[in-house]
């Protein structure tokens, strides 16, 4: 029978952690391989730039923008073995894991929960292939039961459905596992979310540092694609967020916008890329994009052009 694995963080320190900024870095790629090096100085930039109030921690997540669906899960083990290591309990780390299949999904908790440094919570990423959103309480109630049981998970669920709401108060109230909810869809389902689940877990704005609006109706905490060049734009939107003054949040969205409107253009299509881009045209050297990720190139000159116009002025945010 598999030990679970204490957790370092109760749930309330944890739930204070993810209030803040979830930085998403991209790992980045050469010659079509991960190259861990270049990774590891990310870590350290975001780690030594944590500017949130309060000393509150640096949440990390190697997960969709990195891309996680790419790695084998070979790959995927070792960045986040070498990602916690380096981050130690200076921060806290969220793994993202692909739910298809479950069974999968189990044994890559529990491997992960066996590393010497575990993740501190798990983001439960979108379901592929066709499914009822009726089946979606049973499967994951008895999935969040098991891996809290093995091994001590706590689960974050990344909402990507909107038809998937009615599921959610139900899920969030009986599951244990489930402590927070991660909206991917848009902001006309924050309400609705928080309303659902209510105490029992905490609605995090996933759909980047636009996020001043989702701040208003509700969200706590964002997620931050960005943040691995300019982590202080997202520290200062989420900080301003926090003490109740959404002018200065939004007066710091607006400054990054361009680049967020660049990122998830198109259905997304440059969510990865143009932070590459704009990685590799900033002109930092405590930061290293690489080349571009497996189906996902280098933009195309007149994407990195935008880019240099939207990262123009952002050097005081890096």
């Amino acid at each position: 029978m598999t030990v679970a694995t204490a957790p370092q963080l109760s749930i309330s320190e944890l739930l204070t952690a993810l209030e803040g900024v979830t930085a998403i870095p991209c790992a980045p790629y050469r010659a079509g391989s991960i190259d861990y090096d270049a990774h590891l100085k990310n870590i350290r930039y975001l780690m030594r730039t944590n500017n949130l109030s309060d000393n509150r921690p640096r949440v990390l997540s190697i997960a969709g923008t990195s891309p996680i669906h790419q790695m084998t899960r070979a790959e995927q083990v070792h960045i986040v073995d070498i990602t916690t290591r380096e981050m130690g309990d200076e921060g806290v780390y969220v793994a993202g894991v692909l739910p298809s299949p479950l069974a999968d999904a189990k044994d890559l908790i529990g491997e992960l929960s066996g590393l010497q440094r575990p993740p501190d919570a798990y983001l439960v990423m979108p379901l592929v292939g066709v499914y009822d959103p009726a089946g979606m309480y049973n499967e994951f109630m008895a999935f969040g039961e098991e891996v809290h049981d093995r091994f001590g998970a706590r689960l974050i669920y990344y909402f990507k459905d909107s038809r998937d709401l009615s599921q959610m108060g139900k899920l969030f109230r009986d599951a244990e596992a489930f402590i927070g909810l991660k909206v991917g869809t848009g902001e006309d389902d924050v309400e609705p979310l928080v309303h659902a689940i209510g105490d029992n877990g905490l609605v995090i704005w996933g759909i980047g540092d636009r996020c001043t609006r989702a701040s208003r109706l509700g969200a706590k905490g964002h997620t931050s694609g960005i943040a691995v060049a300019y982590s202080k734009a997202s520290d200062a939107i989420n900080n301003a967020q926090r003490a109740g003054d959404h002018a200065e949040s939004q007066r710091v969205e607006d400054a990054i916008f361009a680049l967020e409107e660049l990122r998830f253009r198109d259905g997304r299509r440059y969510n990865y890329s143009a932070v590459i881009s704009a990685m590799a045209q900033s002109g930092f050297d405590d930061i290293d994009g690489g080349e571009g990720a497996p189906f996902n190139p280098p933009v195309p000159g007149d994407i990195a052009r935008e880019v240099q116009a939207a990262i123009a002025g952002l050097a005081q945010y890096h």
